[in-house]
């Protein structure tokens, strides 16, 4: 599909908005930017592809910003990172293979189910149960599903991180951080399997996410954690919902 030299500076808005929210609540980026190159009718494939070329250098500059700020808690890092690099390669590799739409509907499920969680903590309806145990399980299930989905690592992995107690600002800078090494994994892989197209697409993301990324890490330091468990819950109930009714009336249309 050839796309029109006028969505470069669209593109440059799309991912300016996406990485300062992304950013700021540690998830997004993947999500806003894989739904308009999915809409433009983009193959799944080469979207994801094109969203984790983007991010590489997105992901390292918000992960940088975090890292300045004080914002990565080290050991946490380590552990997403590492796995969630082994869950990416794996997802990038079985979507040039298998139809990602097969464990869509479940993943936004677990998500509908974070949110409520996310939503009655920041209500104080809730309270923590302690640590998430395994990290690294977490790490590899996100970079799996972030690589087969185009977007994923933030929702999956901050999500879960927030609704078992994780403070925000530390576990939103250390995704974000441990996302650069995930997308990195996950952009080599699909360059070895598919080589790279869109390439209008992927500098117009980059520069909008690069020039968002430094702001997005200061904001996550001044706004009130109850403010961000409120944004973070709506959001993915909001992205979970829409995408489980569209899967219910693609399954039983009428």
């Amino acid at each position: 599909m050839q796309l029109s030299g006028e969505l470069f500076y669209w593109f440059i808005l799309v991912g300016l908005g996406a990485q300062l929210v992304d950013g700021a609540l540690g998830m997004a980026f993947g999500l806003v930017s894989s739904a308009v190159l999915l809409s433009l009718g983009i193959p799944p494939a080469a979207v994801s592809a094109a969203v984790h070329s983007a991010e590489v250098f997105t992901t390292g500059a918000s992960g940088l910003s975090h890292l300045v700020a004080g914002n990565v808690d080290k050991p946490l890092f380590l552990r997403l990172a590492g796995f969630g690099a082994l869950g990416g390669i794996t997802g990038a590799w079985l979507l040039t293979r298998l139809p990602a739409d097969l464990v869509r509907p479940l993943v936004y499920l677990y998500l509908f189910a974070l949110a409520l969680l996310i939503l009655l903590r920041a209500a104080g309806k809730l309270m923590p149960k302690g640590q998430v145990r395994r990290v690294g399980l977490l790490g590899f299930a996100a970079g799996l599903l972030d690589a087969s989905g185009g977007g994923g690592w933030g929702p999956i992995a901050t999500s879960t991180l927030l609704a078992r107690g994780a403070a925000a600002r530390t576990t939103i800078g250390t995704v974000n951080a441990a996302e650069f090494v995930v997308t990195l994994a996950v952009s080599l892989t699909f360059l070895i399997t598919m080589g790279i197209a869109h390439l209008e697409v992927v500098a117009g993301l980059l520069i909008g996410g690069m020039l968002a990324a430094p702001l997005a890490a200061i904001l996550v330091k001044r706004i009130r954690e109850q403010w961000v468990l409120v944004t973070v819950g709506v959001l993915v109930l909001a992205i979970s919902s829409y995408n489980i009714i569209v899967a219910v009336l693609e399954r039983w249309p009428g």
